[in-house]
This record gives C-alpha cells, structure tokens and sequence, in this order.
C-alpha cells in the first residue's frame, strides 16, 4: 500500500509540473576564476554562474577567486586539487598562456582538459588627446627613430598588452627586446598613466578604452582586428598602416585533468547549449565581448598553435628562453 501512495504521489508531482519545465542537466558546477574580483576572468565566470543557473543547464553554480601570478596559482591549485572531479571548472586565457612561460609555472594548460574558447576582445593602442602621436604611422616613425622613447602603459609583463606590443614593434622591423614597456597590475592604474602622459602610448582592450575615447581624452590609434569593428568604426586596423599583427585576448573554461570522455562531453554540450542561449548572446552584448566559440579538436589545435607563437614573440621580448 506504502508503494501504491508512493507511486500515486510522485504520478500527481509529475502531472502538476508545467509543461516545458525546464530541469538542471548538472546539479552542481564550481568554477575557479584565477584572479581578483572584478577582472575579466571573474567577470566571465560570474557570466557564465548567471546563465547557467538563469537557463536551468546546472542547478548551482559558485564562483571561487583564486588570485596570483597570470593566473597561474588558481591553475595549480585546479590541477593539484580537482583531478578527475567533472563538477569543477577553470577560466583562463591568453594572458595565462604567456603567464605559465614567463612565470616557468610547474603546471601548465597540457594540464586541464580544454572544453572551449568563449570570448575575445581585441587590442587597441591609445594616446592622450593631446599626444602629438596623431596615427599608427605617426607611432611607427617614432618607433623606428628610437624604440627606448616610446613607453607603453599596459598589463601585466608576459600578458597579452605586453605581447601585441612585442609582435607590433617585430613586424615594423624593430628590435622587439628594445620595447620600453611598463607593466601595471590594474587597469585604473594604467588608464591614469596614459591620461597623466607619463607615458607616451597606452595598449589594452578595446573597451578599456571606449570611455575615455567618446569623452574627448582619448585618441585610439588603431586596433588588433582583421578588419575594422562595428563598436568602433571610425578607428583604423594595425594592418591598414602596414603593420601586420592581429591578435586577440581570448578567454577559455577547461575541465578538470583525468575525467572520463563521457563526463567531458557532458560539460562541453552543457557550454554549447550556454554559448547558443539568448542570454549568452545578451550577455556578450552588454559585455562588448566577441564570440569567439571554438570546442573540440578544433580548439585544442588553436590553443596550441597560440602557446608556440606566444613561447616564440616572448623569447624575442627576452621574457622567455
């Protein structure tokens, strides 16, 4: 009798859900942004924590800071701590990659198991209003005339700023070890350096910028696109002036080392399904990040055609051996 209550029970639960109720495919998803609140890498994660939750594709997701060092502490402790767990995940990115070289991390991406390649933002060169640095040729000739009495304002030594700066100075045909680069931990304290002209050139994001540029302060010489950007029309590519450098600040999501093929796949349809929802295109959006979605083996051949072209431009800055 206790089995036929039951059984009537949970027939009644079933027939009194709505119809199309949306159910979580993974009750539980920890994913590591190696970073301090508030950068990219925690603003992806918390993006990907909101949508996740927001579609239903997993029941609870937190958000754990792991900051230090490019990311490359939050990444040790991932592959030290979560081997064979399919319900921890890690954000990470371009600025690991040169990260894990310049830093000679002991763990590295060979490490984790990549899922996908999420978003990008492109790289943009600025210079105060009233820099007299009107264009990338004008920044060229400097360069050619003495490389030393250009200073860059950027982020961290290694990271993605630091190398579009690096492969920027290599295509003009100027010695890319002679980059006078200031590296800063934040993007306020950079942003202050440029505004103040305590440096001659600023390079970040596009968006790092787009403020500042409409509000008259900024002038945004070029940018790291193929091919000039809707959000920003008017600023010219790095190969319009014959500089032929395209580079972009990519931002991945990994699985944890040793799950199963199956246990993989899982989370890789879960992101699929995340990276083709309404909210994720919304979020990108409200963001100003590309969609840069790439999984599979497609990916992982990207990612190690990226590590090698970063081990090489870094060995030419004398960041690496």
């Amino acid at each position: 009798m206790k089995h036929l209550v039951s059984g009537a029970l949970l027939a009644a639960a079933i027939a009194a859900a709505p119809l199309g109720a949306a159910y979580a495919e993974i009750n539980e998803l920890k994913i590591i942004a190696p970073a301090a609140p508030g950068g990219g890498w925690d603003q992806t994660a918390r993006s990907i924590q909101h949508v996740l939750q927001s579609d239903k594709l997993v029941g609870n997701v937190q958000v754990l800071n792991v900051p230090g060092a490019g990311g490359t502490i939050g990444l040790a402790q991932f592959v030290n701590s979560s081997k064979g767990d399919p319900n921890v995940m890690i954000v990470g990115g371009y600025v690991m990659v040169g990260a894990i070289i310049t830093n000679k991390s002991p763990v590295n991406l060979s490490m984790v198991t990549p899922i996908a390649r999420l978003t990008g933002e492109y790289e943009a060169i600025a210079v105060p209003a009233a820099s007299p640095l009107k264009s990338l040729a004008d920044l060229v000739a400097a360069l050619k005339a003495d490389p030393q009495k250009v200073s860059w304002a950027g982020g961290s030594a290694g990271g993605t700023d630091h190398i579009t700066a690096g492969l920027f100075t290599k295509a003009i045909g100027v010695d890319p070890r002679k980059v006078n680069y200031i590296a800063f931990s934040g993007g306020g304290e950079s942003l202050a350096s440029i505004l103040g002209g305590k440096v001659t050139v600023g390079i970040s994001s596009l968006s790092e910028f787009d403020a500042q540029a409409k509000a008259g302060k900024l002038r945004i010489l070029g940018v790291s696109s193929a091919a000039r950007l809707p959000e920003a029309p008017d600023v010219p590519t790095f190969k319009e002036a014959g500089v032929d450098v395209e580079i972009q600040n990519w931002r991945m999501i990994a699985a944890a080392p040793g799950i199963t093929p199956a246990q993989k796949q899982e989370l890789s349809q879960t992101i699929e399904k995340m990276v083709k929802s309404k909210a994720w295109t919304e979020m990108l959006a409200q963001k100003g990040w590309a969609n840069t979605y790439l999984s599979g083996e497609a990916f992982d051949a990207q990612l190690a055609k990226d590590i090698a072209a970063t081990q090489t431009i870094l060995k030419d800055i004398g960041l690496a051996q």
